[in-house]
């Protein structure tokens, strides 16, 4: 190989990332590398990754590997002592085509291979310009990194550093740019985005940045948010749930839990009455939305009653689309000191709770037929609803709009009798 290839674990923003390291690296001069670009959020992510490594050294003997990203910031020198890898840098300087100019020979020792800054450090989000994110119909669009909150079960503010955001300008123009390449569809990405513009001049929100892309850059036809923390969302964003037909009606919310005294424990910010209500405000002002959620199962001191609480809440939101994490001690968090629940009840609970989100997505997608949607269809014979519902399209290229007429579902996707390719 002569390229550079990347190899991405985890969040979009790690998706649209890459991208800006790919351009880096090129910009650099440097070819025959891979780069991993790694999650921390679980300990499976990390596993993940290190598994990636040997088998693309297995694959590719002689190609200089690079690994970077969250899991790289926060055990650089775990990473640096596996012999696969030749270099690891830290989640700053991986958007740096100086950190790509300045790696070290193969063959140095472990200390010389790690060149991570202190992440807490940096204050600043560079405003970056990709073109195109391989790969992907819908565009991602960084608006916001780093994190500010210190819930007790993550270790990604240690990854990632305090909480930064693009300036609004500098946001417009990328989105501007990705229009400009072709691109109908756009999602804002960032740690904790509904924290965007705390640390900007007139501190404007995320809703605020939303409304004025749509406003400046009219030929976007979708905006999507990434995830939210429901109790940061403002006026704005309601404003454009109610009455902007282009904000898509999906929200994915970083829930956690559904008990009150585990969401203290996690130093989560919202209680689970605050869910419920900010789901009910949200449905009333846009009844077609659909939410997505990110729950954990079997956190430390969970009771039984405590899980009830967690499969309750879903069902009470009605989440269409459940992400559900085993809890998974993060070595530095106060979670991993706190007392352990045995693995195999994590595990029991975990999967009870994807049973629950399981037969709620089935309720989503039988609710869903013989209505009419709009779908953009995106590579493997798929595409999504603007509430973004998986819809099987064998006959449709990627990247075309059609209205389709929903006639049932296959378990996992949704089918349609027929479709009008949209203009």
């Amino acid at each position: 190989m002569s390229a550079v290839e990347v190899i991405t674990f985890g969040c979009r923003l790690n998706i649209y990332e890459s991208e800006v390291m790919k351009a880096e690296a090129a910009k650099a001069g440097l070819t025959d590398a891979i780069l991993v670009n790694t999650c921390a959020v679980t300990g499976e992510a990390v596993r993940q990754a290190r598994q990636a490594i040997r088998r693309a050294r297995r694959e590719n003997p002689s190609t200089r590997i690079v690994v970077t990203g969250c899991a790289a910031q926060v055990a650089a020198h775990d990473f640096a002592a596996m012999p696969e890898v030749d270099a690891v840098i830290g989640n700053d300087d991986k958007l740096k085509a100086d950190a790509y100019r300045t790696l070290p020979d193969f063959g140095v020792s472990a200390e010389e291979k790690a060149r991570v800054n202190d992440i807490m450090s940096v204050t600043e989000t560079a405003p970056q310009m990709v073109r195109l994110i391989d790969g992907h119909v819908r565009a991602f669009v960084q608006v916001q990194n780093g994190c500010d909150h210190r819930c007790t079960f993550c270790i990604i503010p240690y990854g990632r550093g305090n909480s930064r955001s693009v300036p609004m300008g500098a946001v417009v123009d990328q989105v501007r740019e990705l229009a400009a390449s072709g691109y109908a569809e756009v999602v804002l990405t960032g740690v904790d985005a509904t924290s965007y513009g705390g640390d900007l001049p007139g501190t404007p929100t995320l809703g605020l940045l939303a409304k004025t892309i749509l406003k400046q850059v009219p030929e976007i036809r979708r905006l999507r948010l990434s995830s939210i923390d429901s109790i940061e969302a403002d006026r704005h964003l309601m404003d454009l749930i109610a009455d902007e037909p282009r904000f898509m009606p999906h929200l994915h919310l970083s829930l956690q839990h559904g008990d009150d005294l585990i969401l203290k424990r996690m130093k989560r910010r919202h209680s689970r009455a605050d869910a419920l209500a900010f789901c009910a405000d949200v449905r009333r002002l846009r009844p077609d939305i659909a939410f997505g959620a990110d729950i954990i199962a079997g956190f430390p001191t969970e009771t039984e009653e405590a899980f009830a609480n967690s499969l309750a809440l879903a069902e009470e939101i009605g989440i269409a689309h459940l992400h559900v994490f085993p809890f998974s001690p993060r070595e530095g968090t106060p979670a991993a000191r706190m007392p352990q629940l045995d693995r195999r009840l994590v595990k029991e609970r975990a999967a009870r709770l994807r049973e629950r989100g399981e037969q709620l997505a089935q309720a989503h997608l039988s609710a869903m037929t013989g209505t009419r949607q709009i779908v953009l269809a995106e590579r493997g014979g798929l595409a999504h609803t603007e509430n973004f519902t998986s819809v099987r399209t064998p006959d449709m290229a990627p990247g075309t709009f059609a209205e389709v007429t929903i006639s049932g579902h296959d378990g996992k996707h949704l089918i349609y009798a027929n479709a009008a390719h949209a203009a």
